[in-house]
């Protein structure tokens, strides 16, 4: 059974399971699903706690003792089982799938993982802990959905913004979820509950934002000149290397030109995206963009690329940085 982590605490408040599963990147809401879960089983008794971290070499039978192990203090406990990899390996999977088939008495379970790629949501062993237990799925807060992420927690201590000041806290955050916890919690405690004004919130929150360098071709896509700014800014003060953000840019120009040229042969627009590799979020923004584009701009653009991997090279002069900005803005039509 899969819960949305968002709706964990209404989970639990209508009973305790004996098996959870929390995976997601997003370290602050993984570490809350888990404390929120571990909270429950305590309020309901299970007071003795193992926790076992399961990284290289790792004995696994250790899980099985403790699944038949009884404490001398307490009847029920919690077993904290922590896998940093997400992958436990030929005979992680082998004790976690006879763990599944006869999960121990008057034990609450907990197994946290990072994100799990494709063969980790696939394999036998998630698929078998799923049938019996709760998969709590953390996902990533986007930036999209970060100002409404931040209205929820002020929320949660009577506080409210107006559209200016969340944009400002959204930016000053951005790409660091457990800075924008720690900035919401600090508004609580230097300012009162009720209505914030964007002057308070300017001279309360500190600028902590980072940026994935991934974020750019949505950035791109969505036509965001500011952001593409920011991003590249961001970027270059954290000292990211080129190569990486050069070969993101460039593989934009270079799907936009290939539906541009697919739509030029007569394919219909998801037809041309499927055939350039577009798919997920740019299958979906590449509509509102591609037919802005000449193929000109497309080709100009992929050449410009491999001038700026000399740049980097240094086999010729420039800035790649500024050369990013302007490979970046060349792809994003202007608004009419």
């Amino acid at each position: 059974m899969e819960v949305d982590s968002t709706d964990l605490r209404n989970h639990l408040k209508r009973g305790l399971n004996t098996l959870y599963i929390v995976h997601g990147d997003e370290m602050l809401l993984n570490l809350e699903a888990a404390d929120s879960i571990r909270s429950a089983a305590k309020s309901n008794g299970f007071e003795d706690r193992t926790v076992l971290i399961a990284e290289n070499r790792f004995d696994w039978s250790k899980l099985k003792e403790q699944s038949q192990s009884v404490s001398l203090f307490s009847s029920n406990k919690i077993i904290d089982l922590r896998i940093p990899s997400g992958k436990p390996g030929k005979l992680g999977s082998d004790a976690l799938q006879s763990f599944a088939q006869r999960l121990p008495e008057n034990t609450v379970t907990l197994i946290t993982l990072p994100a799990l790629d494709r063969s980790g949501r696939s394999s036998k062993w998630f698929s078998e802990l799923g049938k019996v237990g709760i998969s709590v799925e953390v996902k990533k807060v986007y930036r999209e959905q970060l100002p409404r992420w931040i209205t929820h927690r002020l929320k949660l201590q009577n506080q409210t913004l107006e559209q200016s000041a969340l944009q400002l806290i959204a930016e000053r955050v951005e790409g660091n979820l457990i800075a924008a916890h720690q900035e919401i919690l600090k508004l609580g405690l230097l300012l009162p509950e009720g209505h914030l004004s964007e002057e308070d919130v300017r001279n309360a929150v500190v600028d902590v934002a980072r940026f994935d360098p991934f974020d750019l071709g949505p950035a791109i896509l969505n036509g965001d000149k500011t952001l593409l700014i920011r991003i590249l800014r961001g970027l270059e003060k954290e000292g990211l290397a080129p190569p990486l953000v050069l070969w993101i840019i460039a593989e934009e120009a270079k799907i936009l030109l290939r539906v541009k040229r697919a739509l030029g042969e007569g394919l219909n627009m998801r037809s041309a995206c499927a055939d350039a590799g577009a798919w997920g979020l740019r299958q979906k923004l590449i509509p509102n963009i591609v037919h802005k584009l000449t193929h000109e701009m497309l080709r100009n653009a992929v050449i410009k690329a491999s001038e700026i991997d000399k740049q980097i090279k240094g086999l010729q002069p420039g800035n790649s940085w500024a050369s990013f900005l302007a490979l970046g803005l060349s792809i994003i039509p202007s608004r009419t």
